[in-house]
């Protein structure tokens, strides 16, 4: 009886340990994910929450292992440890639930941002375009064939060196080159708008969970306050 329970013993013992050094690693880890700081920057917000959330399950199996078997045959030097890490939970705890309207927040912003950005480089081609158009109505044949030159870096390109052909060519594929343009931001747009919302929601719930989680760590571990 006496060996089985010193088997037990042990087995406690060692969960334990390999939970102290769960803990530590996944310190580390956070400390070089926060470094270097950059807090106000919604972006770096953000990106952090993601990082901190996917990385939460390790603290969280750290804790449980430590907390095994509660009470049970303690060193005395962990009773003071043991009630500051049953209080870090609840604080974990309030922390991961703040991070849910900061990262709601952060999502808008870097929604809007991509948008803009997006929105930026298209009006800018367009532009272009619009100055190709310009330029055609008084164009020699010299700057038909510089216009072409351009129009192939911007994807129109002309198959043609007559300067009435090319400039029939350019109007007759200026419009749709400005359609397409269009259609591929409003694609660019749709898909890091679905990119960002996706990961937002996993990382949202993620902390939302993780609070109940801590939570309930600190509810399980009165007996070590």
């Amino acid at each position: 009886m006496n060996d089985v329970q010193g088997e037990q013993g042990f087995s406690i013992y060692r969960l334990r340990w390999i939970g102290y050094g769960l803990l530590i690693l996944s310190l580390l880890d956070t400390i070089a994910v926060l470094i270097p700081p950059n807090f106000g920057n919604r972006v770096w917000e953000l990106q952090t929450i993601g990082a901190i959330v996917e990385r939460v399950p390790v603290p969280l199996l750290a804790m449980a292992l430590i907390f095994f078997g509660e009470g049970y045959d303690r060193r005395s030097f962990e009773d003071l440890f043991l009630k500051a890490l049953s209080w870090i939970s609840l604080l974990l705890a309030v922390i991961f639930l703040l991070m849910m309207p900061l990262g709601i927040f952060g999502t808008i912003y870097v929604n809007n941002q991509n948008n803009k950005q997006i929105t930026t480089q298209a009006n800018q081609q367009l532009a272009q375009l619009q100055q190709v158009e310009e330029r055609l109505n008084k164009g020699t044949p010299e700057d038909l064939k510089n216009l072409a030159g351009e129009l192939t870096r911007l994807g129109v390109p002309a198959d043609t060196q007559n300067p009435q052909e090319l400039k029939n060519q350019i109007l007759s594929r200026i419009t749709p080159a400005k359609e397409r343009l269009q259609t591929q931001s409003a694609a660019v747009q749709s898909n890091q708008r679905m990119g960002l919302f996706k990961n937002s929601i996993k990382w949202l719930l993620g902390a939302l969970i993780s609070s109940v989680l801590f939570f309930t760590i600190w509810r399980g571990t009165d007996w070590a306050r």
